[in-house]
Order: structure tokens, then C-alpha cells, then sequence
């Protein structure tokens, strides 16, 4: 149950983040200000992570070589080729939130999580290439599922698309193709070392980027100290800490198949949050959209649950 828990939860904490980031445009903050913030705390959070586990290996080989002559299991040592991977896998995540974030500027924050949750049918579709397989009728129905929720979820019938700027929109798929080229490579980048050094590694790389696109002035103008720093402390935290940490703790015990049915609890809570915090008005055509959006990304899980019991029942 508490890894089911730990899953939902950074779930949770992904669809937070656009809420807090229009909050941030509000008080007058731009964007590189507010994703610098969030790479930098999620940054330190992660590294003093990475710390605190390099400290637990130390102290549990220490004990094992004084009550036995055994090693114990320690992660292996990065070279720095592995480093600059891990940094390199990391720069996608960076360029999601920027995008991401730009998109927030343009259009509602509940329109922005949908066109983001198209990394969804983007994954399969390049899971179909890289194998070369044509997706089955049950990819197909999902996809139209997918496509048909969020139309209704953007709420393009009822006020047939003008009221977006077109430039909101593209950001928010570019945004998915960013994610899901994170997810693509994330996974495959030295998976043989801790997930606290990894995470850590990765961050690393973002930030990197975020600096080189957008110098950290706040660093040295007095602006960090306001309520900059809030901000990008609640976008690390729930950012670039929690989730990743969660994810590691209980994806390996409910697989990834459960996690992404879990993971899906982002969309309704981005939504809520964007009704509730920010006043966005969504109508019950919309939540049904987003009902349908949801559906959509956990049929293909259920019918694969559900056809193995058949399968056991007929064996």
C-alpha cells in the first residue's frame, strides 16, 4: 500500500506546478526566473539526497566489514562519461518546464496540463516506429479516446478555439514531445547507479542548461530574496524532488504499468487546482473530457488486467 502511496502522491505533486507558476507570472516573475529557481532548489534538495545516501553506504560497509569479511552492496563509482550522459539525459526535463511554463503565459493552466498528457499517444507512436510494429486496435481505440477527450477537455466546441493564442498551444505539444523524450531516455541513461545520484546528475544537467539560456541574475540583483524564492522552492520541491524521489521508491514494487495509471492523477488535480486556485472556469463538458482523458490512458492497462484473469480462467 505505501508504495502504492508514494507513486500516487508525486503524481499529485507534478499537478501542482502550473498553479504555482501563473501565482509566480503574477507577481511579476518571468520565466527564466522561475524555472531557474526551481532547477536550483531541486538541485540542492537532490544533492544533499545524494549525500545523505552516499553517508548510508559508507556507514553500512563500515559495519560489514566489522561483523563480517563480506562486502556489502554499494553503488558503483561514476566516471565522468557516465556523468555527462546522465547530464545530458537531464536537459529534456529542463526544456519541458520551459516550454511548459511559456505555454501558461498564453493559454488557461487546465488546457496547458491536457496538451502536455499528449506525451501519452506520443509515446506509443514512437514505441510503433523504433520497433517498426503498426499499433493494435487496442492502441487505436485508445488514441481516439485520447483525441477525443481532449477536445472536449480544451473546450474547443463550446468556444471553438479562438479565445487560445495559437502560440499557447504549440508550446503545450512541444512541451509533450519534450516529455516524451525524457521519458524515452531518462530510464536508459546508467541505470545500474542509485537513483539519488542519477536524479542528482540529471538536475544537474537542467540547470545547466536554464543558466546558459537564462543568466541567473536573480542570484545577484536582491530579486531571490522576495517571493521568488518561495516559489522556487515549492517548484523544486514538488518538482524536481518529490516525484522523481517517489518514483524511485515505488515503481520498482507496482511496476511501471500500475504507475502510469497512478501517474495520470496529475490531470485532475491540475485542473481542480486551476478551478479552485485561479479561478479558471471549466464546464462539466470539460471534466468529462478530462474523464475521458483519464480513461483513455488506463483502458489499455485494464484490458491487459483484465484479459490475464480470463486467461487464468480458461488454463
Amino acid at each position: 500500500m505505501k508504495y502504492l502511496l508514494s507513486v500516487l502522491i508525486g503524481a499529485i505533486s507534478y499537478g501542482v506546478l502550473s498553479t504555482i507558476v501563473v501565482l509566480a507570472y503574477g507577481e511579476g516573475y518571468q520565466l527564466g526566473e522561475v524555472v531557474g529557481t526551481q532547477l536550483l532548489t531541486g538541485c540542492i534538495l537532490a544533492w544533499l539526497l545524494a549525500l545523505y545516501t552516499k553517508v548510508r553506504e559508507r556507514r553500512k560497509e563500515s559495519n560489514n566489514k566489522v561483523q563480517s569479511a563480506g562486502s556489502s552492496k554499494v553503488s558503483p563509482k561514476l566516471v565522468w562519461k557516465q556523468r555527462l550522459l546522465l547530464m545530458l539525459a537531464g536537459t529534456p526535463t529542463a526544456i519541458t518546464g520551459l516550454l511548459y511554463y511559456q505555454s501558461l503565459r498564453y493559454i488557461p493552466a487546465s488546457l496547458a496540463i491536457i496538451l502536455l498528457f499528449q506525451f501519452t499517444w506520443m509515446s506509443v507512436l514512437i514505441q510503433a516506429v523504433s520497433k517498426r510494429q503498426r499499433p493494435n486496435g487496442i492502441m487505436i481505440f485508445t488514441l481516439v479516446l485520447l483525441f477525443g477527450g481532449t477536445i472536449l477537455a480544451a473546450g474547443i466546441i463550446e468556444q471553438g478555439g479562438t479565445e487560445y493564442q495559437m502560440i499557447g498551444i504549440v508550446l503545450g505539444l512541444l512541451a509533450a514531445v519534450s516529455y516524451t523524450l525524457f521519458i524515452q531516455v531518462s530510464g536508459k541513461a546508467v541505470p545500474s547507479i542509485h537513483p539519488a545520484y542519477r536524479s542528482a546528475w540529471m538536475i544537474t544537467g537542467g540547470l545547466i542548461l536554464v543558466f546558459v539560456l537564462f543568466p541567473p541574475h536573480f542570484l545577484i540583483n536582491g530579486l531571490l530574496w522576495g517571493q521568488l524564492l518561495l516559489f522556487g522552492f515549492l517548484l523544486g520541491l514538488f518538482g524536481a524532488f518529490i516525484p522523481p524521489v517517489l518514483f524511485a521508491i515505488g515503481v520498482p514494487h507496482i511496476g511501471e504499468s500500475m504507475s502510469g495509471i497512478l501517474g495520470a492523477a496529475e490531470l485532475p488535480v491540475a485542473v481542480m487546482l486551476s478551478s479552485l486556485v485561479l479561478h479558471e472556469q471549466v464546464s462539466a463538458l470539460q471534466w468529462v473530457g478530462v474523464a475521458l482523458v483519464l480513461f483513455g490512458i488506463m483502458f489499455p492497462e485494464i484490458y491487459k488486467l483484465k484479459w490475464r484473469k480470463t486467461g487464468r480462467s480458461t488454463s
